[in-house]
């Protein structure tokens, strides 16, 4: 009777949950990534080179006539703000060819309506 020790075995590498985990990592990106909608048709927006992220489809949109549009339909500042979620930060969209006396006056009316940001959006430069 042999008291030798069975050979032991290598231990794999552990490859296949490693794909997996990239794979779930991808798919859930290219759902996370998804575009937003557009803010509406004739909208061109004001070029920003450093904006970080894309724009969120809860902006409020100021078209170059000044008039105010979220999801599409007409609305007011403090209209705009009561929609918002916790924490209440306002995302402007505004045309580039929208007057910038009303962008001041659009953004202080939404810190009076309960803003406690301001953001103001805009299309990335191209290189």
């Amino acid at each position: 009777m042999s008291l030798v020790p069975p050979p032991t075995r290598a231990k794999g590498e552990p490859t296949i949950g490693l794909i997996n985990v990239v794979f779930l990592m991808l798919i859930f990106f290219l759902i996370a990534g998804t575009i937003a909608p557009p803010p509406g048709d004739g909208i061109a927006l004001v070029q920003i080179a450093d904006l970080d992220g894309k724009a969120p489809p809860e902006a409020l949109v100021i078209t170059a006539d000044g008039t105010l549009l979220h999801q599409q339909q007409p609305t007011d500042a403090d209209t705009y703000v009561a929609s918002l979620g916790e924490p209440r930060i306002a995302r402007l969209l505004p045309d580039r060819n929208a007057p910038a006396a009303q962008l001041v006056t659009l953004s202080a009316a939404l810190r009076a309506a309960g803003a406690e940001r301001v953001v103001i959006l805009g299309e990335r430069g191209q290189p």
